[in-house]
This record gives C-alpha cells, structure tokens and sequence, in this order.
C-alpha cells in the first residue's frame, strides 16, 4: 500500500471512526472541518481508491466508502517510518528525545515503566 498523506488521512479517520460513508457524507464532515471543497474531497478518495486505502460499494444508488486499511495498521507505518527517518529505528532515542524536550507528566512515566516491566515479563 502506497503511504497515505496528511490530508488524506483525514478521510481515513472519518471512515475509521463513522464506518462506511458516502461522498456527500464525506464532504459534510471533513470538508467542512477542513475547509474543503467538494471538489478536494472527491480527489482526496479518488487518490485513496488509487492507494487500494479503500474501496467503493454500490448502495441505494449511491457509492458507499469503506477503509481497506486498518487505523491500527496506518498508525503501525507511520511511526515505523518516524522511528527510520529520525531515530535510525530505534524507539530508546525517541522516547530520549521526548523526555529531554517535553516534560513527561507522572502518569507517562508510570505508564512507561509498566510498558517496560511487561517487555521484561515477556523476555524471560
């Protein structure tokens, strides 16, 4: 599957979160969100189509859109491709570079030393 960009992710969202929807659907609730127009919102799923993102069902007489790719799956590939571009794949130098920029609150850093106890669990 080709990478999906930042405008067409909003398209994947809505279908995400709103299930199956149709264009006119579609128009109504990111193009308006975004301040788009029909016409950006009709080439943004044409260009997902294109992607094999999603796909197009007859129903009622109208096309009915549906994600083909899972959010699960998007959000797996986006922050695989973060990690190689910025941190050479590695997560211990992003999770360094967020602590040494932004302050963690304490339910991150208890959240992360969970995170890293189950990791050691399941190691041994």
């Amino acid at each position: 599957m080709s990478k999906i960009s930042g405008a067409e992710s909003h398209i994947m969202e809505a279908l995400w979160t709103r299930g199956p929807l149709t264009a006119e659907e579609l128009v109504q609730s990111v193009g308006r969100e975004q301040a788009w127009g029909e016409a950006t919102v009709k080439t943004l799923i044409n260009r997902l189509l294109k992607k094999k993102a999603l796909k197009s069902e007859r129903s009622g007489g109208r096309a009915l859109y549906q994600a083909l790719v899972s959010r699960e799956e998007y959000v797996t590939g986006e922050s695989q491709g973060l990690l190689d571009r910025l941190f050479g794949g590695q997560l211990a130098p992003l999770v360094a570079h967020y602590a040494q920029h932004r302050a963690l609150s304490p339910a991150e850093v208890a959240r992360l030393k969970k995170l890293i106890a189950e990791l050691d669990d399941d190691g041994q």
